[in-house]
């Protein structure tokens, strides 16, 4: 048991210096796999409104929408991050990732 405890906090202080980058890319990996779902519904909703107005909210919310989200959330995912207790940080971002990539599978990116 003390083995498993010993390479479970090794993984964890291995990925510390990167929380940020990991919080970062978990970000933009559900943006990639669920954005076109998000885009599909805001081109439903300002389908009647004229190319201007649709080309503007388009550039509004793809440009700086997505860009705000990732830059207000990323920070909050590392403070979830920082609130497991550290012997699982880091066996729970690679399950994270593990799910991520399911989640990528199952709506056929990979």
């Amino acid at each position: 048991m003390e083995v498993i405890q010993s390479v479970l906090s090794q993984l964890s202080h291995f990925m510390q210096a990167y929380y940020s980058a990991i919080a970062l890319s978990m970000v933009a990996t559900l943006l990639v796999i669920y954005g076109d779902v998000f885009n599909k519904r805001l081109k439903r909703l300002v389908s009647p409104y004229h190319f201007i107005i649709r080309t503007v909210v388009f550039v509004l919310i793809c440009a700086f929408g997505y860009g705000l989200l990732t830059v207000f959330a990323a920070p909050f995912i590392k403070q979830l991050i920082l609130m497991i207790p550290h012997l699982y940080r880091g066996i729970s971002i690679i399950a994270v990732f593990l799910l991520l990539g399911y989640l990528a599978e199952h709506r056929r990116y990979i």
